[in-house]
C-alpha cells in the first residue's frame, strides 16, 4: 500500500517516519518498501547515514550579505565617522560664539551702533549652526542606535548646541541695546571696566568650555565654576553701581541698559558652566550641576559656603 504525504503551503513533510525539508509541494507519492534490519558496522553506517559537512547548517555568503550580516563592523565605523564629524560641527559653534563676543563688546566700548547690527544680523550663522547639528543627530539616530558612551555623547551634543544657540542669543540682546543708549550716552568709566573684565571672562569660559570637551578633560571643566563666580562678582558690582549713579534720568536709564549687559554676559557664563557639566557627564555617565544656584549658601566640592558677593 503506498503512503503519502500531502503538504499544502508547507516546506517539510514526513516520509517513512522522518521529516524531509522540501519546497511548497502539493502531493507526495512513496512506495512501500520493506525494511530489513539494519546494519550497524562502521562501513555501513559511513554508506547509510553521512555526518554533516563542515559548512552545513551555514548561511551561504550570498545570504549574509543579503541580510547585512557582516556589514556590522562597517556600520558602527561609519557611525563613529559621522559622529565625531557632529561633534566637531557642534564645538566649532563655540567659535561663532567668541567671534561674535568680542564684536559686541567692542561695539558696547566704542558704542559702535553698525558693527552691533553686524552682530545681530551674524547671528543667523549661529541659528544655522544649530539647525545643522540637531537635524544630524537625529538622522543619525535614524541609522543607528547608539549605546553606552556613545549614546552619552550624543545626548551631550544636543545640550551643548542649545547652549551655543542661547549664547548667541545673548550677543543680540546686548547687540540690540547699544542703540538704544544713543551715540553720545552720559558714560561711567568704572561700569564699562567692570563690564569689560565681565565680557574678558565669559569668553574665556567659553574657550576652556570647549578645550574641556575636546580633551574629556573633567578638572578643566570644572574650574570654569571658579571664573564664573568672578563674573557674577562684576555682576554684582555693575548693580551696585548703578543704584547709585545719581538722580540724572539720562544717566539712570544708560545704567539700567548697562545692568542688562551685564546680566546677558553673567548668562553666557552660566550656559560655558552647563557646557563643562556635559563634559562630566560623557566621562563619567553621571550628570551633576558644578554648582547648585538654588542653594547658594550650601557647601560645593567641600568647600564653605558662598559668600554674597558669589550671588548673581
Amino acid at each position: 500500500m503506498q503512503q503519502a504525504a500531502r503538504v499544502a503551503d508547507r516546506s517539510a513533510f514526513m516520509l517513512d517516519g522522518r521529516l524531509v525539508e522540501v519546497g511548497h509541494t502539493q502531493e507526495i507519492v512513496t512506495s512501500p518498501r520493506t525494511r530489513g534490519p539494519r546494519d550497524m558496522s562502521p562501513e555501513s553506517s559511513g554508506s547509510e547515514e553521512r555526518a554533516p559537512s563542515a559548512g552545513a547548517g551555514a548561511m551561504p555568503a550570498g545570504a549574509r550579505s543579503a541580510l547585512g550580516v557582516g556589514d556590522d563592523a562597517r556600520g558602527r565605523a561609519h557611525f563613529q565617522q559621522q559622529l565625531q564629524q557632529l561633534e566637531a560641527h557642534a564645538l566649532d559653534g563655540l567659535n561663532l560664539i567668541v567671534e561674535q563676543l568680542d564684536r559686541v563688546l567692542e561695539a558696547l566700548d566704542q558704542q559702535d551702533v553698525e558693527l552691533a547690527q553686524m552682530v545681530i544680523a551674524d547671528d543667523d550663522r549661529v541659528d544655522g549652526r544649530y539647525l545643522e547639528v540637531h537635524q544630524g543627530i537625529l538622522s543619525l539616530l535614524a541609522l543607528q542606535a547608539p549605546v553606552a558612551g556613545d549614546l552619552r555623547l550624543v545626548a551631550a551634543l544636543l545640550h551643548i548646541i542649545k547652549h551655543i544657540e542661547r549664547m548667541g542669543d545673548q550677543c543680540v540682546n546686548i547687540a540690540k541695546l547699544i542703540p538704544l543708549s544713543g551715540h553720545d550716552p552720559p558714560v561711567r568709566p568704572e561700569m564699562l571696566q567692570a563690564l569689560a573684565r565681565m565680557g574678558a571672562y565669559a569668553r574665556s569660559e567659553v574657550v576652556q568650555a570647549k578645550a574641556a570637551f575636546i580633551s574629556r578633560d573633567v578638572a578643566l571643566a570644572e574650574d570654569l565654576v571658579r571664573q564664573d563666580r568672578e563674573i557674577n562678582r562684576q555682576n554684582r558690582a555693575i548693580f551696585n553701581i548703578a543704584t547709585e549713579i545719581g538722580d540724572d534720568p539720562d544717566t539712570r536709564e544708560w545704567a539700567m541698559l548697562m545692568i542688562l549687559v551685564a546680566r546677558a554676559l553673567e548668562r553666557i557664563g552660566d550656559n560655558a558652566v552647563d557646557i563643562g557639566e556635559q563634559v562630566a557627564f560623557v566621562v563619567t555617565g553621571l550628570f551633576r550641576e558644578f554648582s547648585d544656584s538654588s542653594h547658594p549658601f550650601s557647601a560645593r566640592h567641600g568647600a564653605g559656603p558662598q559668600t554674597g558677593a558669589d550671588v548673581p
